[in-house]
């Protein structure tokens, strides 16, 4: 468990500059009518909790350019408890945030902003039709605490793609 605190407070702390991402495609400018008579510069696209994933990759994954035109989604764990994946395919989370570090880590060097429903979508449409096959390539972690699919960016619609940066 240690690990995952280590690789969450990590990726944490990029959390103010991905709110500022988010904020570029969720937060729409008002139109005249809702300035002029409701008070209002800025909206925000959802008034009900919008859930939003966010997975950040170390810079090493990025400069290799096979793993930058991928992403991958924890899919199994030995003990059986829920993935990410399982999680998605569930219907939980609207957005799905992306990123690779910078060398310094502490910035962004690339990422992703991908709408969960057309990739739920895809992804059940590719399963249906490939006789039940999942999509992705399935991959075993290094230390076999988990599996997980790999998926490129060029295979997903590009209807669930909001935003993309570096990439």
């Amino acid at each position: 468990m240690k690990q995952w605190q280590d690789d969450k407070t990590w990726s944490d702390g990029l959390i103010p500059e991905i709110k500022g991402i988010l904020g570029l495609y969720l937060i729409g400018e008002a139109n005249q009518d809702e300035d002029q008579e409701r008070n209002t510069d800025l909206i925000v696209l959802r008034m009900e909790a919008v859930r939003i994933a966010c997975r950040i990759r170390r810079n090493q994954y990025f400069q290799n350019k096979e793993y930058r035109c991928q992403f991958t989604i924890r899919s199994k764990r030995p003990s059986g408890q829920l993935t990410e994946l399982a999680k998605i395919l569930s219907g939980w989370g609207h957005y799905l945030f992306y990123g690779f570090a910078d060398e310094s880590a502490g910035v962004l060097a690339a990422y992703t902003l991908l709408d969960l429903n057309p990739f739920r979508l895809w992804f059940h449409t590719k399963t249906v039709q490939n006789a039940g096959r999942c999509p992705g390539i399935e991959k075993s972690n290094e230390d076999k605490s988990s599996l997980f699919r790999v998926f490129t960016w060029s295979e997903i619609p590009q209807t669930a793609i909001v935003a993309q940066k570096g990439i």
